[in-house]
């Protein structure tokens, strides 16, 4: 990017974790804290890599229309911070019952603290 540009806040393909092997290796090789209402399971990347992010949220959270809200809003939120953070990572958020009924920015108070506590932003 060229000096001077603004940073890309997209969320295209090559950043999403999509496939079960992904998830299972942050899982496995990584580390996990829980914060609020999402809980955060990350793994290093090597230097030149870009961060990556992949979303779980159960039927516990209750109907389709919950999980896809919950889904939608931790997006957001990493979307928005995707450059705060201090070296790439493979990030999987997962989403717990207290996600139900809050609003954006009490989500991103979340995944701030989350990222604060597990000292990933810069």
């Amino acid at each position: 990017m060229a000096a001077g540009s603004p940073l890309r806040l997209r969320l295209g393909r090559p950043v999403r974790i999509r496939q079960n092997r992904e998830f299972a290796r942050v899982r496995a090789e990584g580390r996990r804290l829980a914060s609020g209402c999402l809980v955060a399971n990350w793994r290093p990347l090597a230097g030149g890599s870009r961060s990556r992010l992949g979303v779980i949220s159960s039927g516990s959270l209750g109907s389709a229309v919950a999980r896809n809200r919950a889904r939608r809003l931790l997006r957001e939120v990493f979307r928005r911070h995707q450059h705060e953070l201090a070296q790439p990572v493979d990030l999987v958020l997962i989403a717990r019952q207290s996600i139900v009924g809050k609003g954006l920015a009490e989500v991103e108070r979340d995944f701030l603290n989350a990222l604060q506590k597990a000292k990933l932003c810069s």
